[in-house]
């Protein structure tokens, strides 16, 4: 079993667009090449989805656009494919694991019923500091991030208004929250969520590396909008944030391959046990 390589499928959900979260998402990957193959899947635009039988972790992107319309095809798609593998995990001895990502977070707490999923009176964009709940201490996707931890986040929608009942039936938990907003009374959004033992995701972006948004900022456009929205001095910090080891590049290198290392010992002990 020494031998057992470890098949990734990657959930393009950027429809289209040219994205620096794929090098990411990709990068971080490869830091694992000597047990693991990937292969990425465009949904949004070809409707594509792998053959759960074929690969045992699953990683769905971030991407543009309301998490709220689909086009009645790839939508549809892709909400049956996760029922199809949490039926899986009910069903059979080695799990599959699944990592959401911004709008496939957003699409996941719609589809399992969890919260509302509403537009933010404004974009969230840039360097932001998450805080860990209780729960969110002690989970295995956090070990080795500080409390609050910094992260990249892109958003015009937001995970709110939880029903607590739902994630009690669930058996699924909030771990992470935006920061307090002392100056405004919005209700502070949902940041990650553990659905299940094997399911996880993220409202804002693990894959985010300084170059990543930096290369985002060589748009005239984009960067001219980020200081509108932010003022001068803010984007000033935020620049200063994108440089800090303790940040970004901290984010970078401890979420996504926790849940790697994490779906891989789980794998690779479960199918050991399974080959005695």
């Amino acid at each position: 079993m020494n031998n057992t390589i470890i098949k990734i499928a990657v959930l393009d959900m950027y429809n289209g667009e040219p994205n620096q979260g794929m090098r990411c998402i990709i990068d971080i990957i490869n830091r694992f090449n000597q047990i693991v193959t990937f292969q990425i899947f465009d949904v949004r635009v070809k409707s594509e989805l792998p053959d759960i039988k074929k690969f045992d972790i699953y990683i769905s992107t971030g991407g543009p656009g309301n998490p709220l319309i689909g086009d009645g095809n790839w939508d549809l798609k892709y909400y049956n494919f996760i029922d199809e593998l949490n039926q899986w995990n009910n069903e059979n001895s080695v799990k599959k694991h699944v990592l959401f990502i911004c709008h496939s977070f957003q699409m996941a707490c719609k589809h399992f019923g969890l919260a509302e999923i509403t537009k933010r009176h404004v974009t969230s964009f840039g360097v932001r500091t998450i805080h860990k709940t209780k729960e969110g201490l002690t989970d295995a996707l956090f070990e080795g991030l500080p409390d609050p931890f910094y992260a990249i986040d892109s958003r015009d929608y937001q995970v709110v208004q939880p029903k607590l009942s739902v994630f009690s039936k669930k058996g699924a938990k909030i771990i992470s929250l935006e920061k307090i907003r002392d100056k405004v009374h919005y209700e502070r959004a949902i940041m990650a969520v553990r659905f299940s033992d094997y399911f996880v995701g993220t409202q804002f972006h693990p894959e985010a590396d300084p170059i990543s948004f930096i290369a985002h900022l060589r748009n005239k456009e984009s960067k001219e909008k980020i200081r509108v929205l932010k003022g001068k001095r803010k984007f000033r910090n935020m620049l200063e944030d994108l440089v800090d080891d303790d940040k970004i590049y901290r984010t970078n290198e401890t979420l996504i391959p926790n849940f790697l290392r994490i779906a891989i010992n789980d794998l690779m002990i479960t199918k050991k046990m399974l080959s005695n």
